[in-house]
């Protein structure tokens, strides 16, 4: 997690970049930000993509102008490098387990936040749990955080597999309560009104299960005071209201890759998109 409240250049928020190096800076050079525009990523910066490392090393090399937020395939490459989980057909992390300074890779990957948080604007990978607020998300978020920084960071991560349990309930502790954060955060896509989320689906909004729905859709969702900013959902496209901005355009899927001006007021937030023919690694 991560907190400002600090005046700043208004941050430009990629969706998933998934090792499109080529488009991401190519939108980036569209895009045009100044040298000090702090630059927001929305999770999976890598994997699928034919250019994982060199994606990965572009972010690191922005310092801290970069703002990324840990996605479900950022995890997935530090738990195949822990051995907890084994490569996918269509992976393409093992340049980066390759690579001679693999360890610092993985090291910064670790260290990245599950949610950043900055005048009035949440960024998160997949979502955020309807009866969740922003303290509650952020204290859950700092929770996960914390633990994927400890020494006993792998015993943790090899706990967060898995989609019990599947509903927030305050008096969940251990392992069972950062399975359920790191699911909501990096996973969700649909949920209940009672916040039971669904993982038999990946589709967009016609994909619902019956009583389900997205989970930014559901009444009396406790973020709509803050403008949430999440990635993760490719079949959903973007999506912009003006409280919520959904990045993922499916750049890997050869769709588009694209970034947004995070101005307060919606009217002047600006959408700045490029083709993405090419993206995904040939091998797949």
């Amino acid at each position: 997690m991560t907190v400002s409240s600090l005046p700043n250049s208004i941050p430009l928020a990629f969706g998933d970049l998934q090792g499109c190096r080529t488009q991401y800076q190519q939108l980036l050079a569209k895009a045009a930000p100044s040298v000090d525009t702090p630059l927001w990523f929305a999770g999976d910066l890598i994997n699928r993509g034919g250019e994982s490392l060199s994606t990965l090393r572009d972010i690191i090399a922005l310092g801290e102008r970069a703002k990324p937020v840990l996605g479900n395939h950022d995890l997935h490459l530090l738990s195949v490098s822990a051995g907890i989980r084994k490569s996918k057909k269509g992976d393409t992390i093992d340049e980066i387990l390759a690579a001679p300074d693999a360890q610092d890779l993985l090291h910064w990957v670790r260290h990245r936040p599950l949610v950043h948080f900055e005048n009035g604007m949440l960024l998160v990978h997949a979502g955020v749990l309807p009866q969740w607020d922003v303290t509650l998300t952020l204290e859950l978020a700092d929770e996960l955080q914390r633990a994927l920084q400890a020494p006993n960071w792998k015993e943790t991560l090899a706990g967060l597999y898995g989609n019990e349990p599947n509903r927030w309930k305050p008096g969940l502790k251990g392992i069972d309560r950062l399975r359920l954060t790191c699911t909501a955060l990096t996973r969700m896509r649909f949920c209940n009104p009672d916040g039971v989320m669904d993982f038999s689906t990946s589709g967009g909004l016609n994909s619902a299960p019956p009583g389900f729905m997205p989970w930014f859709d559901v009444p009396s969702r406790k973020t709509v005071d803050v403008t949430v900013v999440f990635g993760h959902w490719a079949a959903l496209g973007l999506l912009m209201r003006d409280n919520l901005i959904g990045l993922d355009s499916g750049c890997v899927w050869g769709e588009k890759l694209s970034a947004v001006r995070l101005a307060a007021n919606p009217a002047d937030r600006a959408l700045t998109q490029v083709e993405c023919e090419g993206c995904r690694a040939s091998a797949d």
